[in-house]
């Protein structure tokens, strides 16, 4: 790219950016109610999307295969605790994007250098192609329930996927990304349909007990769930998405709002899901096995066929939704590594180089998931355990640079926030270090 073309594309990404920017400002001038409303509607969509992505196809198999293998004792609260995690996290991405108005991924290589820049893009990288291999798990396993083979429905899913990409500019590819998440909503009605004992559930608020002790096999599946629930490439996401959307310091409340909404949603998905296996598939052969497909069948049996085909949809929605954030995020992250015009403003003749890294990826794990006999339950879960090792370095940049007063000025992190933080990397490196004792030392932990 020689520098004449991308001084042009820089030129129109700052242009369409503060043409958003400016449509924002004179709603928030109005003093009608009415006015303020649409404000409110139209700076929704990062944090949203972030925290229902998060419930992408690999967060609901691992919820699924959580609640058949431990019913509901322990996992009900701490999906709980770990959605206040999540937003404790995300929020701070909020302030760094809107504060500075540089990605993730700039910030880091501005501020720490090549090398670490390169360790966290490496990282995310990784992390992120691992991750859409669970999307198109997900996909993949949703359309068999209905007759579509595996090949046509990862191609699907890499199809639209791609189309939304390549063809909607920012705010059409976010208004469409937040339809498709609202699908995610469907695991609520599900949940319902179960009759689940509600007694049991607030009982477990109340006696919150880990369920046969703390084995390996418990630990790997309680770190599966924190990798679901809070992952690095949210934060590259949510970072260049307040980018990308022109938010700016006058913003923040709304985007802390926006959050908190996306928060609640995920965590209200991520419970059902939880209550509906745990109600129907708990103590079925196959659970402790981590087989979706068999829980599919149980949850089929107990439901009918309207409750497998609405899970079998929830699943794909999950993994379509989930998907587009993840490609979105690798595409953002190294456009900002390598300084090309990055915004999915840009057009794709012009823009290529931003667009190919997150498709690339996409299509990578598309094709591993058509490899025979690949134990998918079991990928599932690894990679939800990988990203919960990969977040503790992801979280520690984070918490430096909210700490940079040269870079954030009043906005720096809160003392409590500071401490938050820390306790967080502190649990995860606990557990972390707990199920590596349990690997080590399995009959001795």
């Amino acid at each position: 790219m020689n520098k004449n073309t991308a001084a042009v594309l820089w030129h129109e990404e700052a242009r369409l950016r503060a043409q958003d920017q400016a449509r924002v400002e004179t709603l928030r001038q109005s003093p009608h109610f009415l006015k303020r409303f649409v404000l409110l509607l139209t700076l929704l969509g990062p944090g949203i999307l972030v925290m229902i992505a998060d419930n992408d196809a690999g967060g609901v198999i691992t919820y699924a295969q959580t609640g058949a293998a431990y019913g509901l004792g322990f996992f009900v609260p701490a999906l709980v605790v770990g959605g206040v995690i999540a937003f404790l996290v995300q929020e701070m991405t909020v302030r760094l994007g809107a504060v500075t108005h540089r990605g993730h991924a700039e910030m880091i290589w501005g501020r720490y250098g090549a090398f670490w820049g390169w360790f966290s893009l490496v990282d995310l990288v990784l992390a992120n192609t691992l991750t859409l291999i669970t999307e198109f798990i997900g996909i993949t396993i949703g359309m068999s329930v209905f007759g579509v083979p595996p090949v046509l429905s990862a191609l699907g899913g890499l199809a639209v996927d791609a189309g939304i990409l390549l063809v909607l500019r920012y705010r059409a590819w976010e208004r469409v990304s937040l339809w498709i998440a609202a699908g995610n909503l469907i695991f609520v009605p599900l949940a319902l349909m179960a009759h689940p004992h509600w007694g049991r559930v607030v009982a477990a608020f109340q006696h919150w007990s880990v369920p046969g002790g703390w084995s390996a096999a418990f630990l790997f599946v309680l770190l599966a769930n924190f990798g679901t629930t809070i992952a690095p490439w949210m934060l590259f996401f949510q970072q260049s998405s307040v980018v990308d959307k022109g938010l700016t310091v006058a913003d923040v409340r709304h985007g802390q709002l926006d959050t908190a909404l996306g928060s609640l949603a995920m965590v209200m998905v991520a419970v059902a899901i939880v209550v509906l296996t745990g109600s129907l598939a708990f103590g079925h052969p196959g659970a402790q096995n981590y087989d979706i497909q068999q829980i599919l069948a149980v949850i089929g049996r107990r439901l009918g066929p309207t409750g497998e085909d609405l899970l079998a949809l929830g699943l794909v929605e999950a993994g379509t939704i989930a998907a587009i954030a993840l490609t979105a995020s690798t595409s953002w992250a190294t456009g900002e590594a390598f300084g090309w015009p990055r915004s999915i403003n840009l057009p794709v003749r012009q823009a290529w180089r931003f667009y190919l890294p997150g498709l690339i990826s996409a299509g990578i794990a598309a094709g591993i998931v058509l490899v025979p006999q690949a134990p998918l339950g079991f990928l599932n879960l690894t990679v939800q355990v990988i990203a919960s090792i990969f977040m503790p370095a992801a979280l520690l940049f984070l918490l430096l640079l909210l700490n940079d007063r040269d870079i954030m000025g009043r906005y720096v992190n809160k003392s409590w926030q500071n401490g938050a933080a820390i306790a967080i990397v502190g649990l995860l490196v606990v557990l972390n270090g707990l199920y590596g004792l349990s690997v080590v030392f399995p009959h001795g932990f």
